[in-house]
């Protein structure tokens, strides 16, 4: 005669059976400053010492103003920011009525190679509370590079990239699209949990 059939819940109380714990990870000490994706996001923030990509509809749908919060924090805090390569002067005004703190900024002109070498020497020093580059020349192995260069200086790197970029594979342990019609942001990949389906309006429209 067959055993009986004995429910789990049954067993796990009589401890007749080993229950693994998730290792979660902890929670973000980098919010992102926005309470909807703060809360769609595994952590509640920005991954810690890693890269997150934001991968851009266009130019000007809001890719500032989603990382203000976080670099007006960082700012404020003495931390130094840095801008590799970025396609256009910043308009101090905008950046100092964002709360972020000018002296604080770093702006690196190079193009190309030497844009990503830039980005992972700052990543690298560890002397920097953020490091923002728009590659233009990025695949795979140069985006683990970065990957690897912000876990190296425990710093927080963001690379902005266009979506057509969103087809393929990336180290990043973030990763985000930004749709400018509707305006919305999209979670693509999330390390520490599943990406949420639905996408989030964005706050500032």
């Amino acid at each position: 005669m067959m055993g009986s059939v004995v429910a789990l819940d049954t067993l796990f109380h009589r401890r007749q059976v080993w229950k693994g714990q998730p290792q979660g990870l902890p929670p973000s000490q980098q919010p992102t400053g926005h309470a909807a994706l703060d809360q769609a996001l595994p952590t509640g923030g920005w991954p810690e010492a890693a890269l997150s990509e934001i991968l851009l509809a266009a130019e000007g749908v809001g890719e500032l103003q989603l990382i203000w919060p976080t670099l007006a924090r960082l700012s404020a805090a003495g931390e130094r920011i840095v801008l590799v390569a970025p396609p256009h002067i910043p308009y101090p005004a905008a950046w100092q009525a964002a709360g972020v703190e000018l002296d604080q900024m770093s702006i690196v002109r190079a193009a190309g190679r030497d844009a990503l070498w830039a980005a992972e020497q700052c990543l690298r020093s560890g002397s920097c509370g953020a490091v923002l580059c728009w590659p233009q020349q990025a695949d795979d192995r140069a985006l683990r590079r970065l990957q690897v260069a912000a876990e190296t200086g425990q710093t927080l790197a963001i690379a902005y990239r266009s979506q057509r970029e969103g087809f393929n594979p990336s180290p990043a342990a973030l990763r985000l699209a930004l749709d400018a019609n509707p305006a919305q942001l999209r979670v693509l990949k999330c390390r520490g949990g599943l990406a949420p389906t639905r996408p989030i309006p964005l706050p500032w429209h």
